[in-house]
């Protein structure tokens, strides 16, 4: 790999590890053994690698939790899904950081509603099976209410696991909600 590479991959791994808020500059460039001038030079600045590498982390969680879920049962879906959760805290953390930052950050707010209309197609296959290209509005609709449900659920996992749903509760709901 190079530098560019050595240091995304550095990005990704603080980004698991701390989050987006609590990653230095520094940290970035003693992981990836690259110098802090190589930041600015690939990538303009400690933001827009960590925006970068934010991405790359979210679109890796899609493709694991696709490879995770794919035949699965609602309920074992679920637990995939909150387990993933846990590894990733910090990710989740800076999910919801972002969300307070969209008003000032245009490139972000315009990344997430890029990597959000695609994210909700992939969960509408994922949970409802259903096909985006045959069935686009339905998958529009179903997936935009899955993503709000996997929101919300994280948003209770991150302030009180203990008491947050557990995948079965979660599947069981979503059952009893439709009749």
């Amino acid at each position: 790999m190079g530098n560019r590479e050595d240091l995304l991959e550095a990005a990704k791994q603080c980004l698991r590890e701390k989050g987006f808020t609590r990653t230095t500059a520094r940290d970035i460039a003693n992981l990836s053994g690259v110098s802090l001038a190589g930041i600015g030079y690939h990538f303009r600045s400690k933001d827009a690698l960590m925006n970068e590498a934010l991405f790359e982390v979210m679109r890796e969680w899609g493709d694991e939790m696709e490879a995770a879920l794919r035949g699965a049962t609602p309920d074992v879906a679920w637990e995939r899904v909150i387990g993933s959760f846990e590894a990733l805290r910090p990710f989740w953390i800076t999910q919801f950081d972002l969300l307070g930052q969209i008003d000032q950050n245009p490139e972000v707010r315009k990344q997430l509603v890029e990597g959000i209309a695609e994210a909700r197609l992939g969960l509408a296959a994922l949970f409802a099976g259903i096909d985006p290209e045959a069935e686009p509005e339905r998958a529009r609709v179903v997936g935009t209410f899955y993503q709000a449900l996997l929101t919300g659920v994280v948003g209770q996992w991150l302030l009180d696991p203990a008491s947050a749903l557990k995948g079965d509760e979660v599947a069981a709901a979503v059952r009893m909600m439709r009749g």
